[in-house]
């Protein structure tokens, strides 16, 4: 197959620090880039070697590209992506799809229409250590699953505060950043998620958008013929000096991966089982996003699919939603299919 020719749709921090290596180290080309700010296009063109640089969406996607990567804020990926797709281009989006479950129903059914590509750029499916967790379960080394706990709270570096927390900005807020995240990894383990329950605060001094910088959530998982499963997750912009994690209980056994949820985690999978603990070798050499690319790649090729498609970036946002209602409301909220 031919280099994938891409186009950036954002000239965003994780495009700079993550996705253009990614992309070129799994054969892609990168044409150019369309932002907002005309400076910002050409300051981001010029630092990362790219031909061209515009503000203007309709310019872009007349450009010959293949795919576009959209990293623009959260409240513009779904006009940005189907407006893309409708230009007959594969896309890899930034979770959260959008901000409504319809919207984001909307452009997979979309990109199902067209025949494209629609995929969700959540790095920690394809983690291998997350794969080998699903190895274990579905190989039965922990018996009939029960739950599982997340631990996903990290201190947001300060360059990353602006339009997450520092602006008011619709789509901000530690819920749909990182619980997104965590129901990308839960959702492909434990099974249908279907109700969840959440409560969310604000911690931070230097929050000043007065979203959510903190929250927690008890999410039901139910699978045909097997108990209920019950999985929980903290998640914070808050915390500075502690390990993120993933536990999952079952009845013969527990999983427990130390340093799970980062991005650059080289972490540990331990199996404890009536016979002790022991680790469980996983090779953690490849970048995350890396592998997401290509898993992409193979998936326009027609010879593998993405690490999460646009269907698995739908569940884990109706999930996030779920929470965010069950945060405002005080209830339970139900996840409809």
């Amino acid at each position: 197959m031919p280099a994938l020719k891409w186009g950036l749709i954002g000239a965003s921090d994780i495009a700079a620090t993550r996705v253009i290596d990614a992309i070129r180290s799994s054969g892609g080309r990168i044409e150019g880039v369309v932002s907002g700010s005309a400076g910002r296009a050409e300051e981001f063109a010029a630092a990362h070697g790219l031909p061209c640089a515009t503000t203007d969406l309709d310019t872009f996607l007349g450009w010959d590209i293949d795919a576009v990567y959209v990293s623009s804020t959260n409240d513009q990926h779904f006009e940005q992506a189907c407006r893309a797709l409708r230009a007959g281009k594969h896309v890899l989006c930034e979770k959260p799809l959008a901000l409504t479950a319809e919207e984001a129903e909307t452009m997979v059914n979309l990109a199902d229409d067209l025949g494209l590509v629609l995929a969700a750029n959540h790095h920690l499916p394809g983690s291998p250590l997350h794969a080998k967790v699903r190895e274990l379960v579905a190989d039965g080394a922990i018996g009939t699953v029960l739950s599982a706990k997340v631990a996903h709270a990290v201190l947001l570096p300060r360059r990353l505060r602006g339009w997450r927390l520092g602006q008011s900005k619709p789509g901000s807020g530690v819920i749909l950043d990182i619980t997104c995240h965590d129901a990308s990894v839960l959702n492909p383990l434990l099974g249908n998620p279907v109700a969840v329950t959440a409560v969310a605060v604000q911690q931070a001094e230097w929050n000043a958008g007065g979203q959510a910088d903190a929250a927690m959530t008890v999410i039901r998982y139910e699978q045909n013929g097997k108990p209920p499963v019950l999985a929980q997750t903290h998640d914070s912009f808050t915390v500075g000096y502690a390990e993120t994690s993933l536990e999952v209980h079952g009845t013969e056994g527990t999983i427990n991966v130390i340093d799970a949820m980062t991005q650059d985690t080289k972490g540990q999978v331990l199996l404890t089982t009536r016979n002790g603990t022991r680790d469980v070798d996983v090779d953690c050499s490849d970048d995350l996003y890396v592998i997401a690319l290509r898993a992409f790649t193979a998936a326009v090729d027609g010879t593998g699919t993405p690490t999460a498609d646009g269907r698995d970036g739908l569940l884990a946002l109706k999930v996030a939603l779920a929470a965010e209602k069950s945060a405002t409301t005080g209830r339970t909220v139900r996840i409809n299919k």
